[in-house]
């Protein structure tokens, strides 16, 4: 029976070698074809601009979306859409026979603040006011202090004053005794009335030289003194208010003044305000939302303004790249809705706090479209390239061509019909070109665009080595 089999082996040897030679057969053919196919490019030395790129929309310089503060019927609308309109100009106003009672009379307010507003810009009344206060004032002061040191005791009448007063009182007693006399001689009825009638007026006479002379001998009682102390004071504290009201006033309004009278022209004005809408800024009115005769309700969009003067488009850079973005760097923007045409603008605006969502960190940077024409809309979405680097003269090989093997960078150069490995370091790179740094690459080289997926094992003929993924 063993002498049966010895067949075997020979057949087993001639299937073996049959299955190298049409394995080597097959794996030259797929060499072939990957040669075949394989796409090369000169490398060449040239400018490099490096960007980074991002997405963003449109916004205008500035936008607001204006409202009536208070419910009434639309009177007058001034605008359309499309107008271009400067600060302050009057979009649309409510009928005033529509609005509450306040805004009615906060015209007439504004009118009276703005007369008072006036008188103490330009009117001297003020200050001649205040100067004659302080006149009267120091008189009353003087009269004061006067009648207190003259109903002191001393003080109330001279000697000779005195001395007459004296005589007088005499001569007045004198008087009285005469007229006594008369009197209990005087006989019928009208007689002794006359008699009568000349005793009392004598002793009227007579006691008013006496409280005369006793008020020039006498002094004040407590009460007195403290109402003659208290009109002096009272004189003194109207002295000092009448000279600091003149202190005031002298040399024209204060600051202070004008602030309260304007703040009072402000009021009136924010309530008139209530019942029409004016714009913020200069720019366009890209929404007009009421007509005359609406009915409106507090906070109810009316109109949108934008300031189209500058357009800007903001968009999230990533933290790694915002330290290679500085304000005024070029830019380079493309629209969907813009086809062919690519746009210039610059930094205009970055960021000093990033923003983290579910962990990976950007940082908001605004970018201003320097050539804006009328195709762009605010709204529109833009691709936007910023320059952050511009080299010249520098070996530039395809970003297509670069590949990762064992976590390092590598390119295939094809040099006398087979392909060679070799490893690189690269620099700034743009969205198709890399600047070489290090490596055996050079101006002129056939560089691989497209290399295979498994490594050729040119130097054995073998086919693919191993089948490893660059």
């Amino acid at each position: 029976m063993k002498l049966k089999r010895w067949w075997i082996i020979p057949v087993v040897i001639a299937v073996a070698v049959i299955g190298i030679f049409a394995y080597r057969a097959y794996s030259q053919a797929q060499i072939e074809q990957a040669m075949a196919e394989l796409q090369t490019q000169v490398v060449r030395m040239g400018p490099l601009t490096a960007t980074v790129g991002a997405t963003g929309v449109v916004r205008a310089n500035q936008s607001a979306t204006l409202s009536f503060q208070t419910s009434g019927t639309v009177d007058t609308v001034n605008v359309e859409q499309g107008d271009r309109v400067n600060a302050d100009r009057l979009l649309a106003a409510l009928d005033r026979k529509t609005v509450s009672s306040q805004i009615a009379l906060a015209e007439a307010d504004l009118v009276a603040a703005e007369r008072a507003l006036e008188d103490l810009l330009k009117s001297k009344q003020a200050q001649a006011a205040a100067q004659l206060a302080v006149a009267q004032a120091e008189d009353a002061l003087k009269d004061a202090n006067y009648t207190l040191t003259v109903r002191q005791e001393g003080n109330r009448a001279s000697g000779n004053t005195i001395k007459a007063a004296e005589a007088n009182l005499v001569l007045a007693n004198e008087e009285v005794d005469v007229a006594d006399q008369r009197y209990d001689h005087a006989s019928g009825e009208a007689g002794r009335a006359l008699a009568l009638s000349n005793l009392i007026a004598a002793k009227q006479k007579r006691d008013s030289i006496q409280r005369n002379l006793n008020w020039y001998l006498g002094s004040p009682t407590d009460i007195e003194q403290a109402i003659l102390d208290a009109d002096v004071a009272l004189a003194e504290a109207r002295l000092e208010d009448a000279q600091r009201e003149w202190e005031r006033v002298k040399d024209g309004p204060t600051q202070g003044d004008i602030a309260t009278a304007e703040a009072r022209i402000t009021a009136a004005e924010a309530t008139l305000e209530l019942a029409r809408i004016t714009a913020p800024f200069a720019g366009t009115v890209t929404s007009v939302d009421v007509m005359p005769g609406d009915q409106v309700t507090p906070g109810a969009p009316a109109f949108r303004i934008d300031d189209l003067s500058h357009l800007l488009v903001d968009v999230e850079i990533s933290e790694v790249d915002i330290n290679r973005i500085a304000l005024d760097q070029p830019v380079s923007l493309i629209f969907d809705a813009i086809l062919d045409h690519e746009y210039e603008g610059s930094v205009v605006e970055i960021a000093q706090v990033g923003i983290s969502i579910q962990g990976v960190v950007s940082f908001p940077v605004t970018v201003e479209i320097q050539d804006k024409d009328e195709a762009i809309r605010s709204g529109m979405t833009a691709a936007v390239n910023i320059v952050v680097e511009q080299i010249d003269e520098v070996v530039l090989v395809p970003n297509r061509a670069v590949r990762v093997r064992d976590g390092e960078r590598v390119v295939y150069l094809m040099k006398d019909g087979a392909m060679e490995i070799v490893e690189v370091v690269l620099g700034a790179t743009s969205d198709q070109y890399s600047q070489v740094l290090e490596g055996d690459v050079f101006e002129g080289d056939d560089i691989v665009i497209n290399p295979p997926q498994f490594e050729l094992d040119f130097g054995s003929g073998q086919g693919f080595g191993g089948g490893r993924p660059f």
